[in-house]
């Protein structure tokens, strides 16, 4: 029998034959021993720390195989062409593969030939997919949600099939041997102490392993600036790009519409740039993906799903053209940059505190939380029309938008799933205070609004805010804009 050193030997070489890396970072090593054992874990790991890595070099050393829910197909096809091109036996499913493509993956998954199968939660639950996968001869043994920080900031309206996760471990293992096991491991850069514990909850993980590692990174510098009038706004991003010349870069806006007429208006004034947004094809958005990663574009204009997963070391600057609504949001977009350890600024634009000059960031938010507030109050009133249990493909040829309602009622603590389709109520909704939960969507933003008006060193409140107490304690960065102030 291998000694746990012998084992480990073997490992690092399979780390140097296929990724050209001589040892493991800090705690790579103690994930995949989690997941090689089997462990469930939830790992937060700053933008550029090696999470993939984690999960793919285990997915090669153990029998079966090993599903990645992921949120977008840019980042899936981002990561299986990497993986591909390393000899690896992985391939991806989503809604826009042509379907000669789709019917060869489920063959090649049916005749036990894949070691790891990227997907999103809406395919992995798919009815041609599922009945495939909880066939007893195709052994499963890992379950990997990357960017898990997605179940919580997009779960509860946005993508509502995150909340029909937490069953699937234990409905496969119903159709399986009785020795088989199946690890869950949450990935993401981004997840404070309530995060976390949504994840926890929501996946059902047990027994859970947690590495968490300081979000902090410093090459990357923090810098906030009021824009007194919409002018202002547009004058102070544009003396803010000039110092990079050519130099790559990324400008987030927050609505489909912004991103339009900004880039518009740059291009106007001979910028290489290109507006990203839901309203694009698939086609539209993954040739600025690669036009970007190719620096035929120095920039893109975009909305908050952009670069997520996408692996450009040299972005030297990122700049909020409007400030995200919650915290986690602004640091998974500034992790973006600098992914090569070299210095990377970033700019976060802000109205006036009053608002009286340029009352948009407000109207933004306000409009947000009253968008949140309309879901919240059509679920309550949806609840009449649902029955005490029901299937959710049954019940969405009736009610269009139920998998939202059924969703929000899971997260409020009033619904359980049976497995990822079928339901049941475990409490009356009657009694649901919906200002009470929009208030609490308020106090998340809150925390964001704070980071921008504080006068203390910016990653020591970050710090705080992800709950890294002890790091914050006494802790100034000495490169963002209050440090070089003061």
């Amino acid at each position: 029998m291998e000694t746990d050193n012998e084992q480990w030997l073997k490992i690092r070489q399979s780390l140097q034959k296929i990724w050209g890396y001589e040892d493991f970072r800090p705690p790579q090593r103690e994930i995949i021993e989690s997941l090689l054992k089997g462990q469930d874990s939830l790992i937060v790991m700053p933008t550029g720390a090696g999470k993939s890595l984690c999960f793919q070099l285990p997915a090669l050393l153990k029998q079966g195989l090993t599903l990645v829910i992921s949120p977008l197909v840019a980042l899936m096809e981002n990561q299986v062409n990497e993986l591909k091109n390393k000899q690896i036996a992985v391939e991806l499913l989503h809604n826009e593969i042509p379907r000669q493509q789709r019917k060869r993956t489920l063959e090649k998954i049916n005749k036990k030939k894949l070691r790891l199968l990227y997907l999103s939660p809406e395919t992995l639950l798919s009815p041609p997919v599922w009945q495939l996968l909880i066939q007893p001869h195709i052994e499963i043994n890992g379950l990997i949600l990357d960017e898990a920080h997605c179940l919580v900031q997009w779960g509860e309206t946005f993508r509502p099939t995150y909340s029909r996760l937490g069953t699937v471990r234990d409905t496969l293992l119903k159709y399986k041997s009785p020795e088989q096991k199946i690890a869950i491991a949450a990935f993401t850069a981004t997840a404070d102490l309530h995060s976390q514990k949504i994840i926890k909850r929501s996946l059902e993980l047990k027994n859970s392993q947690i590495f968490a590692i300081s979000p902090y990174r410093n090459n990357l510098n923090l810098n906030i600036k009021i824009a007194w009038t919409p002018r202002c706004r547009r004058h102070q991003l544009l003396n803010f790009i000039k110092h990079y010349q050519k130099r790559s870069g990324l400008v987030y806006v927050r609505s489909r519409k912004d991103s339009e007429e900004l880039s518009q208006w740059l291009q106007e004034l001979n910028y290489k740039v290109a507006a990203y947004n839901a309203g694009l094809s698939s086609i539209e958005r993954r040739e600025i993906e690669e036009n970007w990663l190719q620096d035929r574009l120095q920039f893109v204009v975009c909305t908050s799903a952009f670069g997520l997963g996408i692996n450009k070391p040299d972005v030297r600057w990122i700049v909020h053209y409007q400030s995200p609504f919650l915290l986690s949001e602004y640091l998974q977009e500034i992790g973006r940059g600098g992914r090569d350890g070299k210095r990377t600024n970033t700019l976060t634009l802000i109205s006036e505190p009053t608002g009286w000059l340029d009352p948009s960031d407000q109207q933004r938010n306000q409009y947000f939380l009253q968008k949140l507030k309309k879901n919240y109050q059509q679920a309550k009133q949806y609840f009449k029309q649902i029955p005490n249990q029901g299937n959710i493909i049954e019940l969405k040829q009736e009610i269009p938008k139920i998998d939202i309602t059924l969703s929000l009622l899971s997260r409020w603590g009033k619904l359980r799933w049976i497995d990822p389709f079928n339901y049941e109520l475990i409490s009356n909704v009657s009694n649901l205070n919906i200002n009470q939960i929009t208030n609490k969507s308020q106090q998340e933003s809150q925390q964001m609004r704070q980071y921008l008006v504080t006068r203390s060193c910016r990653w020591q409140y970050i710090l705080n805010a992800f709950g890294f107490t002890k790091e914050a304690k006494n802790f100034k960065c000495g490169h963002c804009d209050n440090c070089l102030r003061k």
